[in-house]
């Protein structure tokens, strides 16, 4: 399946797209590179910001297609995603995912794990996005708060580990 914006990999470097709302956030973490890469791999962000997540892939690889659901019981909502770009060295690794039809936004998401000349391990959340619903048009400003609640808990998950 085709992900639903043009801008494939502008999560990676550089400057992210215009004409999307734009998050990025990059925090020291604790934990060691190896625990927090495996962390990541294996989801950690998405669980410990409360989502729940469905895929066949017991880790993220490049072309896994998952989704995530926020919210509870038959009000939860599900919204497919597919990783778009991996990177995978000993100072740098992490992902990028893109939305698929049937998201409720449009665009690209990436966790990025880095460390530094000091050995320091860096965690970094890019996303541009912009509303692919009526309805996420009409509660955009909601939209964007729980979008930044949600990045919240994601640096919180890999701060806790």
């Amino acid at each position: 399946m085709d992900v639903t914006y043009a801008e494939v990999g502008a999560t990676r470097e550089g400057p992210l797209p215009a004409g999307y709302l734009h998050v990025t956030r990059r925090v020291r973490l604790t934990a060691g590179f190896a625990e927090a890469a495996e962390a990541l791999a294996h989801w950690r962000p998405q669980r410990g910001a409360g989502l729940r997540v469905r895929t066949d892939a017991e880790r993220a690889g490049l072309g896994v297609e998952f989704a995530s659901g926020i919210g509870a019981g038959p009000l939860r909502l599900w919204v497919p995603c597919k990783i778009v770009w991996i990177e995978d060295r000993a100072d740098r690794f992490g992902f990028g995912f893109g939305t698929l039809p049937g998201h409720v936004e449009t665009g690209e998401e990436a966790f990025l794990l880095s460390t530094d000349a000091e050995g320091a391990v860096w965690f970094e959340v890019r996303a541009f996005s912009r509303p692919a619903k009526w309805w996420t048009k009409l509660g955009a400003p909601v939209a964007r708060l729980v979008q930044a609640r949600v990045t919240d808990r994601y640096v919180a998950a890999m701060r806790d580990l």
